[in-house]
This record gives C-alpha cells, sequence and structure tokens, in this order.
C-alpha cells in the first residue's frame, strides 16, 4: 500500500486519545492527522483534512459520536471507541467499520486496522460486509464435527462451560468459551452485546439498549 492511511482521533477523554495515537504511531501505514477532544472540534476538523479512519468516541458532550457519524461522508470510515457495550448496535446501525471496547488492548487494535485493510483497501468499499470470506464454521457437537451455516446462526448464548449455536431451526451445543467465539466469527454481523451473547445482527427485529428481539 502506497498511499498511508489518514486518521483522525476523537476523545474527550486525554488518556484515551493518548493511547489511541502511541498505536497508531507503530504502524508505518498509518497517517495521524490530528486529534480531538469533542465532536464539534472534530466536524470543523474535518472540514479543513481529508481523513480516510476516524477512531470515534460515542458518549462526548454537545455532538455525540453517533451524530458525527451520520453526517460523516461515507468515504470516511468509522471505528468506534468506547467504554460502553450498550452503544454496540447503534455503532453498526450507522455501518461502523468495527467497535472496540475500552480499555483497547494493541492485539484488538491491529484487528480493527487489518479489517480496514480488507475491506477498504483490498476489496471494493461498496461491499456487502456480511459474512466476508467466512460462511460457515465446524463446532464439536453429538460426538461429532457438524458444519454450522453462519447465516442460519440467530445468536451464540453462553451457559457455563458451554454454548449454545441457535440456528433458524435447531439449537447446537458444545464445549467452548464465548471469547473464543468472539475472534472466530466476523464482526459485522456478530457482535458481543452482553458477557453472555454474541447475536447476529442481521436477525434483530428490534432493540432497546436493554433488550433485542430476534
Amino acid at each position: 500500500m502506497s498511499k498511508k492511511i489518514r486518521c483522525l482521533v476523537v476523545d474527550d477523554e486525554p488518556m484515551a486519545r493518548e493511547i489511541i495515537c502511541n498505536y497508531l504511531q507503530k504502524i508505518d501505514a498509518l497517517d495521524l492527522v490530528g486529534t480531538c477532544k469533542n465532536g464539534m472540534e472534530a466536524f470543523q476538523e474535518l472540514q479543513q483534512e481529508e481523513v480516510d479512519l476516524i477512531f470515534l468516541d460515542i458518549n462526548m458532550p454537545e455532538l455525540s459520536g453517533l451524530s458525527l457519524a451520520k453526517a460523516l461522508d461515507q468515504k470516511t470510515q468509522v471505528i468506534f471507541t468506547t467504554a460502553y457495550r450498550e452503544y454496540a448496535l447503534e455503532g453498526f446501525e450507522v455501518q461502523a467499520l468495527d467497535y472496540l471496547l475500552k480499555p483497547i488492548s494493541f492485539e484488538r487494535f491491529l484487528k480493527a486496522i487489518q479489517k480496514y485493510m480488507d475491506v477498504v483497501v483490498e476489496k471494493n468499499a461498496s461491499e456487502n460486509l456480511t459474512l466476508k470470506e467466512v460462511s460457515s464454521i465446524y463446532i464439536r457437537a453429538d460426538r461429532k464435527m457438524v458444519k454450522i451455516n453462519l447465516a442460519e446462526v440467530t445468536h451464540v448464548e453462553s451457559t457455563g462451560d458451554y454454548l449454545k449455536f441457535h440456528t433458524l431451526d435447531k439449537v447446537w451445543v458444545t464445549r467452548d468459551s464465548l471469547s473464543a467465539y468472539e475472534e472466530k466469527l466476523p464482526q459485522p454481523p456478530f457482535l458481543r452485546t452482553h458477557r453472555s451473547f454474541l447475536v447476529n445482527i442481521q436477525h434483530i427485529e428490534a432493540y432497546t439498549r436493554k433488550l433485542i428481539k430476534i
């Protein structure tokens, strides 16, 4: 990639801005064009600078990250950074590229950057981002390896040492951790909305900050 990715960091917490900036400076392909402490400042910065990727906090005074994201040019990609998991669905509703939950590890940051590379640089930016390359997985259930079509999975539920894969017509049970599958399943459409649930947002009919209807 010859052209560097021009990045803007927007967060009302100085420490959060510093962490993301430090991460950005470790990757040669990324170019930090500025930092902003609120949405209004970011909006003005975007009138002056061409930005490819914004690391955007959601919960900010005056102009929230969600409101700013809705006003952005579609060519500008957004990765939300927030301490509040309950905003995740609203984040993907405005077609955010990724959603990083604070405190953000460098490993998770790299995964978000790789997603940008895969989706925006190597593919057409208008491509459907639903299941990407991964359309199915195998899990151990009923003493055999079972193929699961990811498009048919409505949600994955953690119950102690076991996981329940809820599909359109059946529930498969396997012994594993939810965090392991959070790394394996494509995001989007899978989104961890709770410590015990990964939800396929394609099957959501309605939601509030406390309830999801599938």
